[in-house]
């Protein structure tokens, strides 16, 4: 270890920071002492990287593998055992098995957790949502839940593809959604084992996928058991990765992903805000999962972008061939979503829809102001009357809703 590092150890050491086996404990210059709340626990092999590092109280990093956290914000009891995070939130009492891999805009909800092994990037988990080991869920964002013992489920050897043989991402998935999902009081989903999701997708809550299927649609219904998933027909026929199909629900769940978004960014600035304690740790937190949402709401309009290029390309080369009609479906829903995107894209900020809902908005956090002050945000959740939730709900839908109203309407 540096001289600089043995010194930075040293200051979180003289703070209260619990550090086994100094000589392995590495803190860049960069970490503020400050912002690492007396009690935290480092064991062996921990690197902390970062100025806008931030660990709150009763965490414990590094338990059984070593860690490397930069740029990280971390609530109270926060549990990471092993891996690798990078500008990441974890809210209170989120737990990470060894070897987790959990890259820029991920953002883990009160009490969600994952096993070993566990890859996370632009990804969105809404309180209680656990995933088992061995789990690939990049891009997703995923409510339904009540507890942790009645919780959303990703089962163990999980994968959601996000990556398309066009070699695009325009695929992000939204299993529950925002609006009601925020509410604390959604059935759970449940994502067996061993299966998978092809993005983009949306899987209504209490939707019961069984282990081993691939799920290659949309669930709209709530409720439903599916037993068998997969492609349901063999194929062997000539493809090309430049000709895109029919484009519409890829453009409509996108579309339905960067609304969910909005709405969830606005809940944490304006909700989060009222009923969280005004600790630092909370606060640097709040910055975080807003930045969180924010990285993803930017990196969907980049794979928007790409696609819309792409799309382009498609109509090019179905014109280019005597074959095709590219005046005819699916050519001309790809040619108007990639004529009209550039306006669009300029019409999508992170303050779009910021006014939408406007008097549900403000009725629901005029009775939320009046409602007993409760000990933590769960409980103040929880204990929200069903008329004013649903006042949060239709406000935050509202919002939802002037996203893809955006929408072009040749692809929806």
């Amino acid at each position: 270890m540096s001289e600089t590092g043995t010194h930075a150890v040293q200051a979180l050491v003289e703070r209260g920071v619990r550090v086994h086996a100094p000589a392995s404990v590495d803190v860049a210059p960069d970490v503020d002492p400050a912002r690492i709340a007396p009690g935290v626990v480092l064991h062996a092999g921990c690197r902390l990287r970062g100025a806008a590092t931030s660990i709150g109280p009763g965490c414990a990093l590094g338990a059984e593998a070593p860690l490397t956290l930069e740029n990280c914000r971390l609530g109270a009891g926060v549990r990471l055992k092993g891996g690798t995070c990078t500008g990441a939130t974890f809210l209170d009492r989120v737990e990470l098995g060894a070897a987790a891999h959990v890259r820029s805009g991920t953002l883990l909800e009160e009490e969600a957790s994952g096993g070993h092994a566990v890859g996370l990037k632009q990804t969105i988990l809404l309180p209680f949502v656990t995933l088992g080991s061995l789990v690939n869920f990049c891009d997703c964002l995923m409510a339904g839940g009540t507890s942790r013992r009645n919780h959303g489920e990703v089962g163990s050897s999980y994968v959601h593809f996000n990556f398309t043989p066009h070699q695009d991402k325009a695929a992000p998935s939204l299993i529950g959604d925002v609006p009601r999902g925020v509410m604390l009081d959604q059935p759970p989903v449940f994502l067996g084992g061993q299966g998978g999701l092809v993005g983009p997708a949306r899987v209504a809550y209490g939707t019961v996928l069984a282990a081993g299927a691939i799920l290659r649609r949309d669930v709209d219904r709530p409720g439903r058991l599916i037993v068998d998933a997969g492609a349901g027909t063999r194929l062997d026929a000539p493809y090309d990765p430049v000709l895109y199909g029919d484009v519409s629900r890829i453009v409509h769940n996108n579309f339905l992903f960067l609304g969910n978004l909005l709405a969830l960014r606005a809940w944490i600035r304006t909700v989060r805000t009222r009923l969280e304690p005004g600790d630092p740790y909370r606060a640097a937190c709040r910055a975080g999962a807003v930045e969180a949402v924010e990285r993803g709401f930017a990196d969907r309009l980049h794979r928007l972008d790409q696609l819309a290029e792409k799309l382009g390309r498609s109509v090019a080369a179905a014109a280019a061939d005597p074959q095709r009609n590219a005046a005819a479906p699916p050519y001309s829903a790809q040619r108007a979503f990639h004529r009209a995107w550039p306006a669009i894209r300029d019409r999508l900020t992170p303050e779009t829809g910021a006014d939408a809902g406007a008097a549900d908005r403000d009725a629901f956090l005029g009775a939320l102001d009046r409602q007993p002050r409760a000990s933590d945000y769960l409980s103040a959740v929880r204990a929200l009357p069903a008329r004013v939730k649903a006042r949060g709900t239709a406000w935050l839908g509202a919002m939802v809703e002037r996203v893809v109203a955006l929408e072009p309407r040749e692809t929806a």
